[in-house]
C-alpha cells in the first residue's frame, strides 16, 4: 500500500494538531506525501428564511467571503504543520467538512485520511465527532482517526484485529507495513464471541461443548494467521485470543497492551454500502483510547458495470 498521499484534514483544533503530529510522523516513516486540506464550513441556507436569504443574487458573495476565509485558515495550518514536516500539497475547500474531505480524498487518489476526533472516556468516548464519522463511513480508503486525551504514540504497539474477512487481511497488512516502518511490536488479534446461555434446541452441556470446539477452531485460525503473516516475512510479536463481544474485547486488549494503534477492517463499500460501516470498527473508533485505523479491503467497490460488489463472509464458527 505504501508509500501513498496522505492527507491531513485540520481544522485548527488541538484535535486537529494531535492529528497533524501523527500524520507527519507517518508520512515520513513510509515515504508518502503529506497534503493538508482545510475545509470552511459553508452552511446550508434553507434553515434560515428563504424569503429573507435565499436569494440566488447573495450566494456569490457569501461564497467569496468563505473561500477567502478559507485560504486564510489554510495558509495558517500549513505553517503550522510546515513546522512538523514537509508539506507537498495545500488546498482550501468550503463546503461541509465532511463531503469535501472525502471528495478531495478521491481526486488526489489518497491512501489515507487522517482526522482528528474529540472524546474521552465514559460517554465523552461514545460521541465521535460528525465529520471524523462521516468521512470513515464514506471515505474510499483508510481512515486514521486520532483522539483527543488518549495515546497517539504510533512507535508503541500495534493491534491488528483479524476475523477471515477481506477487509480484515487487508488491515492487517497494513498494520504490518506500519509496524515496519515504524518498528512498532505487532500483535494480531480474533474475538470470538460467546454466550453462556444456551439457546434453544441445545442444552447447557451441548452449548458448552459447541463453544469449546469453537475456542479449538479459533484459537487454530489465529495460529494459521500468524504463521500466514511470518511466512510473509512479518515480525510478530503475540497473536490472541479473546473471547467476548468484538468491540469491547479489541479496545480492552488495546489498553491491556498499550497500544498505540489498532487496526480494524471495515465493512463499507461505495455508495449505500460506503454508510452502514460495521459496527465493530466503529464502536472500536468510538471507544479506543489510541488512534484507530480504519481499513477497507483494496478493490473493493464497485464492480466494472457501476454494481455494488457483494460483502465476503467470513469462515470462522462463533460460539454464541
Amino acid at each position: 500500500m505504501f508509500p501513498t498521499k496522505v492527507l491531513l484534514a485540520t481544522d485548527g483544533s488541538e484535535e486537529a494538531a494531535r492529528a497533524a503530529r501523527v500524520a507527519v510522523g507517518l508520512s515520513e516513516r513510509l515515504d508518502s506525501p503529506l497534503h493538508v486540506v482545510y475545509v470552511e464550513p459553508l452552511h446550508d441556507p434553507y434553515p434560515v428564511v428563504q424569503a429573507t436569504l435565499y436569494n440566488p443574487e447573495n450566494l456569490p458573495p457569501v461564497r467569496e467571503t468563505a473561500s477567502q476565509r478559507a485560504d486564510e485558515r489554510l495558509d495558517e495550518e500549513t505553517m503550522k504543520v510546515g513546522g512538523l514536516g514537509e508539506v507537498s500539497g495545500a488546498h482550501a475547500r468550503i463546503g461541509r467538512p465532511d463531503v469535501e474531505i472525502v471528495r478531495l480524498a478521491e481526486e488526489l487518489d489518497a491512501g489515507l485520511i487522517v482526522v482528528g476526533s474529540r472524546g474521552l472516556g465514559g460517554v465523552r468516548r461514545a460521541l465521535l465527532g460528525s465529520t471524523s464519522a462521516s468521512v470513515v463511513r464514506h471515505a474510499p480508503c483508510p481512515v486514521l482517526v486520532v483522539r483527543d486525551g488518549g495515546h497517539s504514540n504510533l512507535s508503541g504497539r500495534i493491534l491488528a484485529a483479524v476475523d477471515g474477512s477481506g477487509e480484515a487481511d487487508a488491515a492487517a497488512g497494513v498494520a504490518a507495513e506500519i509496524s515496519a516502518a515504524t518498528g512498532s511490536e505487532l500483535h494480531v488479534a480474533f474475538a470470538l464471541p460467546t454466550d453462556p446461555i444456551a439457546p434453544f434446541p441445545f442444552t447447557r452441556e451441548e452449548w458448552a461443548a459447541q463453544n469449546d470446539r469453537a475456542r479449538r477452531a479459533a484459537r487454530q485460525f489465529v495460529d494459521e494467521k500468524a504463521a500466514e503473516l511470518e511466512a510473509a516475512g512479518v515480525t510478530l510479536k503475540d497473536a490472541h485470543l479473546v473471547l467476548g463481544e468484538p468491540q469491547k474485547e479489541i479496545v480492552r486488549l488495546g489498553e491491556e497492551l498499550d497500544a498505540g494503534l489498532v487496526v480494524v477492517g471495515s465493512r463499507g463499500l461505495g455508495g449505500l454500502a460506503r454508510a452502514l460501516t460495521g459496527s465493530v470498527s466503529e464502536a472500536v473508533v468510538r471507544h479506543a483510547h489510541c488512534p484507530v485505523l480504519v481499513v477497507r479491503e483494496r478493490g473493493r467497490g464497485r464492480g466494472t458495470g457501476g454494481e455494488e460488489v457483494g460483502e465476503k463472509s467470513g469462515t470462522m464458527p462463533v460460539g454464541g
